[in-house]
């Protein structure tokens, strides 16, 4: 096994992207990711140990490793100064086996090769509308209103089977709690969303459809864990997938020859969605509880501390991928880690795929001239540390 680590002065790096470069890491980050990949951070005093990982070998070892557990409740926040509460119910990012496994279980067999041939014709309907109410509204437009959050939150319509005449309402309270600007409506469309898809669940129960949740009423699910899924699958599904056909429009028009490529040859989608994927890394970190000593890169970790995993870091490591700072769609991005790694693997990275797989390549197809409706630098960014992305995006075209 490699060794990375050597005994050093607790660090604390700032996480804030480089100035200018919206989409690269923090310069802290790439500078320890090639001195220290693994590092100590800076604790208050009496506080577990708290590591932050930035190697592209360690993060996947962290990932498979069943000694780092998924349960907030394990892990210490440095910023918070506390441990965490434990996750949600229905929240399958924070938790281990075997509670993980046996939802992970009655959910995997739901994303199933023929829904998701389904949703792929409903995504290329979805997005054709869009892109026709986007082309009705005229320029400018902010990409993010008119297209990057509706695709995927009527994506979630169909997934989850909400009603027609309810998703109005629905797409509501998912604007709500996709706006970064204003906490007491985020929390009352949280409780809205929550009651809304608790009642839904219970709807379904009693009359099921073809959509997954229907599916799920037939598991040993309680109406508490169907609830709290649906919740999951909303948040897993939408604020992820928004901000990637964001931040990657913003991407690609800040790239006009990668842009141009995708529009020439659209076979390029599904390697420029994995590239993209990885050159971005929007869920940029990511945290594990130690539950064991364990040595990892020669760094000696103990029971009870935390470990930082820069995805966004590892995913931009020259020892995996040939010049990681460069855009290119054409590069083989396989086995980037913007989905994770091991267990707990993103359950819905498929779909996902099949949205940015429609949409990339339609939205230069139907605008062919689009591009930034401001400068670049006045395109407002989102927390670094959080899901990353744009609060919003104005484009024009011809």
């Amino acid at each position: 096994m490699n060794t990375y680590y050597r005994e050093h002065e607790p660090v604390m790096p700032s996480f804030d992207r480089p100035a200018g470069c919206p989409f690269d890491p923090s310069p802290d980050l790439t500078a320890l990711r090639a001195e220290l990949p693994i590092a100590r951070l800076a604790a208050p005093e009496g506080a577990p140990g708290v590591w932050l990982v930035t190697g592209y070998e360690l993060v996947r070892q962290i990932f498979a490793d069943p000694r780092f557990s998924a349960r907030y409740e394990t892990q210490y926040h440095p910023l918070m100064g506390a441990q965490l509460p434990p996750a949600p119910i229905g929240d399958l990012t924070g938790m281990d086996a075997p509670e993980h496994t046996r939802i992970r279980k009655m959910l995997i067999g739901k994303f199933t090769v023929r829904r998701m041939n389904q949703l792929t014709e409903r995504v290329t309907e979805i997005t054709r509308t869009q892109l026709d109410e986007m082309d009705k509204l005229g320029p400018p437009a902010d990409l993010v209103q008119v297209f990057a959050h509706p695709v995927p939150a009527q994506t979630i319509c169909e997934l989850l089977g909400v009603p027609y005449d309810e998703r109005a309402d629905f797409m509501g309270f998912t604007q709500s709690l996709s706006s970064d600007d204003d906490a007491e409506a985020q929390l009352v469309a949280f409780t809205r969303l929550g009651e809304y898809l608790r009642d839904l669940a219970r709807a379904k129960r009693a009359n099921p459809t073809d959509d997954l949740l229907s599916d799920l009423t037939a598991t040993d699910m309680t109406e508490d864990e169907l609830g709290g899924v649906a919740a999951f699958l909303l948040a897993a599904g939408l604020d992820t997938t928004a901000n990637m056909l964001s931040l990657g429009t913003f991407a690609l028009l800040r790239n006009p020859s990668q842009l141009a490529a995708l529009r020439d040859d659209p076979s390029l989608a599904d390697g420029a969605v994995e590239e993209l994927l990885r050159y971005l890394s929007i869920a940029t970190t990511g945290m594990r509880g130690v539950l064991e000593d364990v040595e990892l890169g020669g760094a000696p970790l103990k029971a009870g501390d935390t470990v930082i995993i820069a995805v966004n870091a590892a995913n931009r490591d020259p020892a995996k991928f040939s010049g990681p700072d460069v855009l290119d769609v054409r590069r083989s991005a396989a086995g980037h880690l913007a989905f994770g790694h091991g267990i707990h693997q993103c359950l819905g990275q498929q779909l996902a795929r099949v949205e940015m797989r429609v949409a990339f390549p339609a939205l230069p197809a139907r605008f062919p001239s689009l591009r930034l409706a401001v400068p670049a630098q006045e395109v407002p960014l989102r927390d670094p540390i959080q899901i990353y992305g744009v609060r919003s995006l104005p484009v024009t075209w011809e």
